[in-house]
């Protein structure tokens, strides 16, 4: 049997909703950093556990890797520019000042869907990537309407539409 085709692979992927988030933390030397995932999941209600995957090829992926601590930015449907922002490598994320310090003093975005701060409960190898599995120490809920990244393009979830969620 051959091997799945990278391309096929992630279309195929490509097709499974996600929300979007940043994930942030703070160095030894209080140096902020941050990145857009859609690689997020919960784990464990007993212990509240989430995980969320940094690509290894990222700069900051070592920083991330050796955290003590790190905020889960769940993004609202209003922020999709800010994920693109955070997307990008070879900059400054945080110029924009939509960081805030918040749960645990980690940075965060205040009008994020939900934030997790959590503790670094473990880091798995995930081939390309590396899993971290977080201990949710910390929770923020909004009411704002998620991001969802979906066939390569961030969209809002059709429940998140008033006339389809009266028509319940």
């Amino acid at each position: 049997m051959s091997a799945v085709a990278p391309s096929d692979f992630t279309r195929a992927m490509a097709q499974v909703p996600s929300p979007v988030t940043i994930v942030t933390t703070t160095d030894g030397s209080g140096r902020r950093w941050g990145f857009t995932a859609s690689s997020f999941s919960s784990l464990s209600l007993d212990p509240p556990l989430v995980l969320v995957c940094p690509a290894k090829s990222a700069g900051s992926h070592d920083t991330f890797v050796a955290a003590e601590r790190f905020m889960i930015n769940i993004l609202s449907a209003e922020q999709a520019a800010i994920a693109r922002h955070f997307a990008r490598s070879g900059h400054d994320k945080f110029t924009t000042g939509d960081m805030v310090p918040c749960e645990l003093d980690l940075p965060g975005l205040p009008g994020a869907t939900a934030r997790l701060a959590c503790t670094a409960h473990a880091v798995l190898d995930g081939g390309d990537h590396s899993i971290l599995v977080g201990r949710v120490e910390a929770v923020y809920v909004g009411d704002q309407e998620p991001l969802v990244y979906h066939n390569r393009t961030f969209t809002r979830p059709e429940t998140a539409s008033p006339a389809l969620a009266a028509a319940r």
